[in-house]
């Protein structure tokens, strides 16, 4: 996975009702019906929703008939926690090497 990537995950979870759908979808697989009872949404605006989590890599989809089943993508949710497991503070207090003082 490259940074382009991450800034679609970043940017698909940086709105409340996709980070509550990922936070459902952590309990198992959903159907969009059973989604739109959860949520005070409309149908198209789930459908917005679930199509910025499939095209982050974040969700799956199947397909069963007309109903479309909804789970988190988890190799992908791992390599993301991993990149952001990164992201440390220094607890140093010591300066950085900035040589423009």
């Amino acid at each position: 996975m490259d940074i382009t990537q991450y800034v679609l995950i970043c940017k698909a979870l940086g709105d409340r009702n996709r980070l509550e759908i990922i936070l459902l979808l952590t309990k198992g697989e959903q159907c969009a019906c059973e989604m739109l009872k959860r949520f005070s949404i409309t149908q198209p605006t789930l459908s917005h929703h679930m199509r910025i989590l499939t095209q982050a890599s974040l969700v799956e989809v199947r397909k069963d008939g007309k109903w479309s089943y909804y789970s988190i993508n988890c190799p992908v949710l791992k390599e993301f926690r991993a990149f952001v497991d990164q992201i440390t503070c220094s607890n140093s207090t010591e300066k950085g090497g900035c040589s423009c003082r």
